[in-house]
């Protein structure tokens, strides 16, 4: 009598994806991925503000935010591609996660190695050795990322954003932990880069747990063709988004000083938190999501511009707020010696109006096969981000964050004529989408400035003013998406509709014995 084969943990996690369907729906998947979101940005927040206030200068977040960008050009490659392969492959075999799994752990590592091999001349081109410890910890912490890739987008695949959550609060905690504990005892910029590698490491151990222990062995290359052309476009793309990324740390601390890059660094991380907060939470949700779409052979320009709408409708008014009430929330959060971040952080919030206007501008042109259209756009916009901020850095810090904004008036250019070709929109359905954000972020932002012309300028504006003119902004953003009939409104309310439902579900549901 044969006894049956034995499934590897490959096999079984594909089984699971072609005879089960997603694990939730978009709705959910989407409220799973705010609650993880908003937990590690919560964690992440918390931690800034502690280290930054007590323990690290803006040298100190200076040093780390060099040796960071200075290793993630490299590092960024390691991906290859193999998560939107995972997540865009039609038919997902056993043997192509396999093989997928093969080439990202032997691609990750070799970039792995070579950024540790980096850390020496990253020193040496900055003129400071203190740089060479924490570019060394930084570039280790990238040869436990491979183990994690496969894990977490086989997760994405199925929408089971619940481990997506542990995973990502998990590693959040595990990175605040560790930095913290080794700031309050006089570490400095080394301590974030601990913190880092803590939190590669806790993405390792909690996407290993959730998947169930899924390793690559034995290695297998056998039908590598498909991935290998993905990573290369993926390689291209990921330098492109590296360069442009990471240039404005790199170009500061060399024309500059280490001081200068903490403060750029402060506000556009603090930026991008936020913009990450507010809209980014769901970005990873969309991509299988509008496979599905694809795949069924529908339409992908009717669910883009909910899309648009839901991205332009809640991250336009944040960040429009964000700039204007930039100087107290400076001067609260971080103190006095960060105050010069404050204006830098103004620029950069608005730049990310112009990022947002234009989502998924990388995934959908390689869902649907147009990659050579999205390379050539990719290329100039890097072009651009450089040249920019070439133009902008001998004049000074100030000009920097405003070439920012440039750099995204000139993104919109270049991806929005794209995106229209491939999902076949009209200019005019974009632009009435634009026009009632543009309205909503009016309303939001109407009772900050009201204030520093009634109450205090926003130089000697407090806590109150601060918070009781966000939730006023906020009380006038849900009014106005009802007056002006925006379509994010009747996202909000099928989402809490759908939590409740759920919530209803669950009371009623009876007790298994």
């Amino acid at each position: 009598m044969n006894r049956p084969k034995k499934m590897s943990r490959a096999e079984r996690l594909v089984a699971e994806l072609a005879e089960q369907p997603p694990a939730m729906s978009v709705r959910t998947a989407a409220a799973w991925a705010l609650v993880s979101q908003y937990s590690s940005f919560a964690i992440q927040f918390a931690a800034s503000v502690v280290l930054a206030r007590w323990f690290i200068t803006p040298a100190d977040l200076g040093l780390f935010s060099i040796a960071f960008a200075a290793v993630t050009l490299v590092a960024f490659l390691q991906d290859f591609g193999v998560n939107r392969y995972i997540n865009g492959e039609r038919e997902l075999t056993a043997a192509k996660l396999h093989t997928a799994f093969t080439i990202s752990v032997t691609f990750a590592w070799g970039i792995g190695f070579l950024a540790i091999l980096a850390s020496g001349p990253i020193a040496t081109f900055y003129h400071d050795q203190a740089l060479r410890p924490i570019a060394l910890v930084i570039a280790c912490s990238y040869l436990l990322v491979p183990l994690a890739i496969v894990p977490q987008a086989t997760c994405q695949r199925r929408m089971d954003y619940k481990s997506n959550t542990m995973i990502e609060v998990g590693s959040s905690i595990a990175n605040a932990g560790v930095a913290i504990t080794l700031a309050v005892m006089g570490h400095g910029g080394i301590a974030l880069a601990w913190g880092a590698f803590a939190q590669q490491a806790a993405r390792l151990v909690i996407s290993q747990w959730r998947t169930g222990l899924m390793l690559p062995w034995p290695l297998r290359l056998a039908g590598a063709e498909p991935i290998l052309q993905l990573g290369a476009t993926n390689s291209i793309l990921a330098t492109a988004y590296s360069i442009t990324g990471r240039a404005p740390e790199l170009v500061i601390g060399r024309l500059i000083n280490t001081a200068a890059v903490g403060l750029f660094a402060r506000a556009s991380g603090l930026a991008l938190q936020l913009r990450m907060l507010v809209a980014g939470a769901v970005t990873g949700v969309f991509y299988p999501a509008f496979r599905r779409v694809r795949d069924n052979g529908e339409p992908l320009g009717p669910p883009y511009l909910r899309v648009v709408a839901a991205y332009t409708g809640v991250t336009w008014p944040a960040m429009a707020g964000i700039a204007v009430l930039a100087d107290p929330i400076i001067h609260l959060l971080y103190g006095d010696r960060w105050m010069a971040a404050a204006p830098l952080l103004g620029w950069v919030a608005l730049s990310q109006l112009c990022y947002v206007a234009i989502p998924l501008n990388a995934d959908l042109p390689v869902l649907l096969g147009r990659t050579r259209s999205l390379l050539h756009r990719t290329i100039l916009e890097t072009i651009s981000s450089v040249l920019l901020l070439a133009i902008a850095a001998p004049f000074g810090l100030i000009w920097v964050a405003i070439s920012r904004f440039a750099h995204g008036l000139v993104f919109v250019a270049i991806y929005a004529p794209l995106q229209r070709e491939l999902l076949k929109l009209r200019w005019r359905d974009l632009a009435v989408i634009y026009l009632r954000s543009i309205m909503v972020t009016a309303a939001a932002v109407a009772p900050a400035l009201l204030s520093y012309e009634v109450w205090s300028p926003a130089a000697e504006a407090g806590a109150v003013q601060m918070l009781a003119t966000a939730g006023a902004g906020v009380l006038c953003w849900l009014v106005a998406l009802r007056l002006a009939g925006h379509t994010l409104f009747g996202e909000i309310t099928g989402l809490l509709g759908e939590i409740i439902q759920s919530l209803r579900q669950r009371r009623i549901q009876p007790a298994t014995p």
